[in-house]
């Protein structure tokens, strides 16, 4: 475990699956969030959008932060065939994302924000995921037990759906589960 010494690591995020991940780490942390709009500009491309949405997260606690605190934000946005797959509104959506992502291959791309009153990081790490074929009867029971609706692209990898629709994965494991935990250990080490 590494101590971060008289600093004090803020995780910015609602995700149960980010908090888990961050303890994993050995991390002594404590969670603070904030609601923040997720609109972005239309002129990034979809493999920015998540950095700029993590440092737009971070910037929110910009005036608050105490001089000992590091706050880290995430994002993870699913981009298939050029085009970003948010979180479903609706059971209708989310059959529509899968069945879109069924026998595809799509990216993830997870950004991170790091904030201090010193400094400020933001890195993106993006894994390739290889989909197998879905059928509408797999679709349907995923949704209706496991109901992904917070989930960029409408799954989540951890989940029943990743157990039996995941072939392969080109990348970390923990970029698709939102929190790319390598970057995370490697900045605050040498923070």
């Amino acid at each position: 475990m590494i101590d971060l010494g008289t600093k004090k690591l803020i995780l910015a995020s609602k995700s149960p699956r980010r908090k888990e991940l961050l303890m994993g780490l050995g991390f002594d942390f404590e969670v603070r969030t904030k609601d923040t709009n997720e609109d972005f500009p239309q002129d990034l491309t979809p493999s920015e959008v998540a950095g700029y949405l993590s440092a737009k997260k971070a910037a929110a606690f910009e005036e608050e932060l105490a001089p000992e605190e590091i706050v880290l934000t995430s994002d993870t946005v699913v981009i298939l065939d050029g085009k970003i797959l948010g979180k479903p509104m609706d059971k209708e959506e989310a059959f529509d994302m899968l069945s879109g992502l069924s026998g595809k291959t799509h990216l993830v791309t997870t950004g991170i924000t790091f904030l201090s009153k010193e400094k400020k990081l933001t890195l993106s790490d993006t894994a390739k995921v290889f989909f197998k074929e879905l059928s509408n009867l797999e679709i349907e029971y995923y949704i209706s037990k496991f109901k992904p609706y917070d989930k960029a692209g409408g799954y989540g990898i951890q989940e029943w759906i990743g157990f039996v629709g995941v072939e392969k994965i080109e990348g970390s494991y923990f970029t698709v589960m939102g929190l790319p935990i390598h970057l995370v250990y490697d900045v605050l080490k040498n923070w």
